[in-house]
């Protein structure tokens, strides 16, 4: 059919802004092999208080703005939304579009049916089915996600309980799925006492990180607990908060009380800085896919204490890279401090959670993975010449 030719792929995401997805879709960019595919990434624009992951992280990915395409949802726009990604698909003659995050998952995968474009993946990065919404808001968007899967191809999971959870809600079929881990880039973190100077933070002394947007599911709320009740139990920790979003006011409100140990950083370009001056990373979700933040905390030497929730123990080694926990503040908070006052094991799983975080998460293998399954679709199809086909395996 295309013999020759490369394999034309567009990337849609509702918005770029900092966190998981935008860095998977950063890293395919980047990686995939120009001489077989043809890449474009459609995006929208980040809401307001949210980094723009493009700016911070990813300027040499150049995007197409579609200007109704974002996260709020608002009718009229999301038509407008479909109506241009199916103008700009026309032009482009995509061979795979492969959405990214739920909203653009939607739109996208309705805009290829009616571009008829050939091929649909569509990647989970996590799920919607709880911590998000009500009941009855979380039965339309299960329907919603039912009706899109059978639109595709390929369904991408970044992991196996995250997996389990879609096909136990009834989205898509066992055999759709494929579970394709994080991917991710970062650079070494800078010694310890070049980090915490960069960052205002005393030399000695503990220091707990956290690295993500603070919003309702990630429970800040929760983290301020935990913040208390540890300084209760080490005295002298600190805490640095790298990240910002709708909650934010929240923590910034809390902060007084901790008499200057609890620092509040925004979003960093330099986010390896962050990990350098910290001893371990804390999440305490209610929900998550397969976090990068703890992905990359264990690229550079960290253990982390998380909830259990989502497909965290795919990347937390219980016991052996980190430690995690029910989504208690009183029990994360013990768990952390066990670790603190316990250098020899912490360093011990710092090490563990580099070697592994190496070997698992790296983006070449993310590249690899997604190009094995352009692969296969292009296979299925008789798109590729039988040299293509070996390159792509």
């Amino acid at each position: 059919m295309i013999d020759g030719e490369r394999i034309r792929v567009m990337r849609i995401i509702a918005r770029m802004n900092v966190g998981g997805p935008a860095l998977q879709a950063s890293v395919l960019m980047r990686g995939l092999d120009r001489e077989l595919f043809d890449q474009r990434l459609y995006t929208g624009t980040v809401e307001p208080g949210e980094a723009d992951y493009l700016e911070l992280r990813a300027r040499d990915v150049t995007p197409h703005r579609i200007a109704t395409l974002g996260r709020s949802i608002r009718p009229a726009d999301d038509a407008r939304a479909v109506a241009s990604l199916v103008a700009e698909m026309r032009r482009f003659r995509p061979h795979i579009v492969h959405t990214h995050t739920a909203k653009a998952g939607l739109l996208g995968r309705t805009a290829a049916v009616l571009a008829r474009v050939p091929a649909r993946v569509h990647t989970y990065h996590g799920h919607l089915l709880y911590g998000y919404f009500s009941p009855a808001k979380t039965q339309l968007v299960v329907h919603s996600e039912r009706m899109s899967a059978r639109l595709c191809d390929r369904l991408v999971a970044v992991g196996t309980r995250v997996r389990d959870e879609l096909i136990g809600a009834g989205i898509g079929r066992a055999e759709q799925y494929a579970v394709v881990p994080p991917g991710t880039e970062l650079r070494p973190p800078p010694a310890r006492a070049a980090a915490r100077l960069a960052l205002g933070l005393p030399g000695d002394g503990p220091v707990v990180a956290f690295v993500g947007r603070l919003t309702g599911v990630k429970r800040p709320d929760r983290l301020v607990e935990v913040a208390r009740e540890l300084r209760r139990l080490v005295p002298g920790v600190r805490f640095v908060i790298c990240g910002s979003g709708d909650a934010a006011g929240e923590v910034a409100a809390a902060a007084p009380e901790f008499d200057g140990a609890m620092r509040m950083v925004g979003w960093r370009r330099d986010v390896e800085t962050v990990y350098g001056a910290a001893d371990l990373v804390l999440l305490t979700s209610d929900n998550e896919g397969m976090p990068v933040s703890l992905i990359e905390a264990a690229l550079s030497g960290l253990p982390v204490v998380a909830t259990r929730v989502g497909s965290v123990a795919e990347v937390v080694h219980d016991g052996v890279t980190g430690l995690l926990a029910p989504c208690d503040a009183g029990t994360l908070a013990r768990r952390a401090a066990g670790l603190l006052l316990d250098d020899p094991r912490r360093r011990e799983m710092g090490r563990r959670a580099r070697a592994w975080a190496t070997q698992r998460f790296g983006a070449e293998r993310l590249v690899a993975d997604i190009t094995g399954i352009y692969g296969s679709i292009a296979e299925e199809r008789g798109w590729w010449p039988v040299r293509q086909k070996e390159e792509a395996r």
